[in-house]
């Protein structure tokens, strides 16, 4: 902690009082020589001025004089600085109690960006001892992205003001691994030649609700950039019947440009977050038919889309415009997706569907809103999910669950396609069970990849005994 003190207080009070204790010690010297001299040239006469008494009562009061005042001079020096000491003890008695306490985190990293100080704070805030950050580069506790950022807004500050910045926030990682958002405030250091030598200053965690403003505003940012710049790729799913071998159609599949692992599902909850679910929806449903031409003309494409970009009025005119006809297309509403009034989505989708559109319901069983939905939507598919598929060879409630979806489906016109098939046992046994339509790694995987989608053209290549 002594080191963080003198970080706080710098080296210009230690100059002073250096210079200050040598100058009295350099006045005392003086004195005491004047009064050695005099008073040895009283003794030993050794000048024709010494033989006048009264010279000599004059040179022996001077000296006298000098002695006194040396000796009080040196009292008081010492008095001064004793009163020192006792002030800078209460000062750095007063700065480990600030160290201690404050809810600020006090660093310093040198030109290499390497930690040479830490305050206790950093134990509450990242969950890192001070003595853990010392000599470990500043990464271990941003990540290499955050850091980029972060200095290019440093550097903006820098320039602005010169060597010091303030009010530059910074999203920091905890040693478990959770955000920690911070505003941070600084300086640069500098050596006498005007040098950097790193910088030092404080962070200090930011509210709750500015954090929630801030991260919005962060998704907005990446979700209108990558709506605007087209970034979103399709990978397609093959989807077979399972009675004839045959590729019949795909699932259309979003995937998006990103380093930290963010899966689908988070990118479209997040747009969804901010108001930007719809448009967020429409790129990658753009992105989708923009590849249809790649794809066999015999294939049906079917589209993930929420309830609510099903009643968005652009929907009927961008189908219309994409150059697919209408009846190969899929629009599969996923179960997780909660709806409040079906008439309305009906009322939306009812003049699609009479040109051939047709709707399915994904991700059937995975939920309680599963036969909700389909006896509303009354479903042209049914899509189990892959919870109900896993283990099915060997599981006999999920063989007896599965059998009443097959009749059910039946009596209502629809068809089942089972998800998530991912093993030989699982395929014989939704085939025994009457499902007529499947897909799953076991028999193709997602591809981004135009010439896997072309070798689909020969529809036939899987053998039906596999199947």
């Amino acid at each position: 902690m002594g080191r963080g003190y003198q970080m706080v207080l710098g080296s210009k009070p230690n100059i002073l009082s250096f210079i200050g204790s040598h100058l009295l010690l350099c006045v005392l010297s003086v004195q005491i020589a004047f009064a050695i001299a005099i008073v040895t040239a009283l003794n030993s006469g050794a000048t024709a001025a010494t033989d006048s008494p009264a010279l000599t009562g004059i040179l022996g009061s001077v000296a006298g004089g000098l002695i006194l005042l040396a000796v009080w001079t040196a009292a008081r020096g010492i008095r001064t600085q004793r009163k020192q000491r006792d002030q800078g003890r209460a000062i750095s008695e007063l700065m480990e109690t600030v160290l201690d306490t404050s809810r600020e985190w006090l660093w310093a990293i040198d030109d290499r960006g390497n930690f040479t100080f830490s305050s206790r704070t950093s134990t509450t805030l990242l969950g890192y001892d001070p003595a853990e950050l010392l000599g470990r580069p500043v990464s271990t506790v941003i990540d290499q992205d955050e850091l980029a950022s972060s200095r290019h807004s440093v550097a903006g500050a820098l320039g602005d003001r010169g060597s010091d910045w303030a009010g530059v926030v910074v999203s920091c990682r905890h040693r478990n691994g959770a955000p920690v958002w911070m505003e941070v405030s600084g300086k640069s250091r500098q050596d006498r030649d005007g040098r950097s030598t790193g910088f030092e200053g404080t962070s200090r965690l930011l509210p709750a609700q500015t954090v929630r403003t801030l991260l919005k505003e962060r998704v907005r940012e990446r979700i209108d950039k990558t709506v605007h710049s087209q970034m979103i790729l399709t990978a397609f799913q093959p989807i077979h019947d399972l009675t004839t071998g045959t590729i019949t159609g795909v699932e259309a599949l979003a995937r998006f440009p990103s380093d930290d692992g963010r899966s689908p599902d988070h990118w479209f909850n997040e747009a969804t977050s901010v108001g930007l679910g719809g448009d967020l929806e429409f790129a990658a449903l753009e992105a989708a038919l923009h590849n249809t031409a790649k794809l066999p003309e015999h294939l049906y494409m079917a589209l993930n889309l929420s309830p609510e970009t099903c009643l968005d009025p652009r929907l009927p005119g961008f189908l219309e415009q994409s150059g697919l006809a209408v009846d190969r297309i899929v629009l599969e509403l996923t179960e997780h997706l909660a709806v409040d009034e079906y008439a309305p989505l009906l009322a939306a989708l009812a003049p699609l569907r009479r040109r051939g559109l047709r709707i399915a319901v994904d991700d059937a069983g995975s939920g309680f809103s599963s036969m909700r939905h389909i006896l509303q939507l009354r479903p042209d598919i049914i899509k189990l999910d892959r919870s109900l598929i896993a283990g099915i060879d060997s599981d006999q409630g999920q063989r007896a669950l599965g059998a009443a979806m097959v009749g059910f489906a039946k009596q209502i016109g629809a068809r089942i396609v089972a998800e998530g098939i991912e093993t030989q046992a699982e395929l014989t046994a939704v085939t025994e069970l009457g499902m007529t339509s499947g897909q799953g790694y076991f028999l193709g995987r997602p591809t981004i990849r135009p010439s896997d989608w072309a070798a689909w053209h020969k529809a036939y290549t899987r053998d039906s005994n596999t199947l």
